[in-house]
């Protein structure tokens, strides 16, 4: 670790944290407002699930879905289509030296709980966690 710097058990700086939640919220917004000249993706009910800054905070990885979770590869395709405006209103909106480019990708956050709460339901692995 390197003086000066804090870092979780992943390694992630607290600044990349900050800047992560920063930009997760201001997209979330951007996306619940209809901000974008597109109907298509102004269609849509995005989740932002989480945003993840590089170290060197130049690239942000936008975790998301659809609400309903359905049509995750259509919301992928709108959310690419129209990442250069995305970025231009994050950039006004930010109060950061360099607006990081955005890169979306589907959030299984979900469905892993899903898959989990699924393999714990069945009988032979209640059985094994209550031994």
């Amino acid at each position: 670790m390197r003086r000066g710097k804090f870092h979780d058990a992943h390694g992630i700086s607290q600044r990349q944290l900050r800047v992560g939640e920063l930009i997760r919220r201001t997209l979330a917004e951007i996306l619940v407002r209809g901000e974008i000249h597109d109907p298509e993706l102004n269609r849509f009910s995005v989740t932002v699930g989480e945003v993840r800054a590089s170290a060197d905070l130049k690239v942000a990885t936008a975790y998301v879905s659809p609400l309903g979770g359905r049509e995750y590869e259509s919301l992928l395709e709108l959310l690419n289509r129209n990442k250069a405006e995305l970025r231009q209103i994050l950039g006004k909106r930010l109060e950061l030296k360099f607006t990081p480019e955005v890169r979306f990708r589907i959030d299984e956050t979900y469905d892993q709980m899903d898959e989990t709460r699924r393999l714990f339901s069945q009988e032979s692995v209640r059985r094994d966690i209550e031994c």
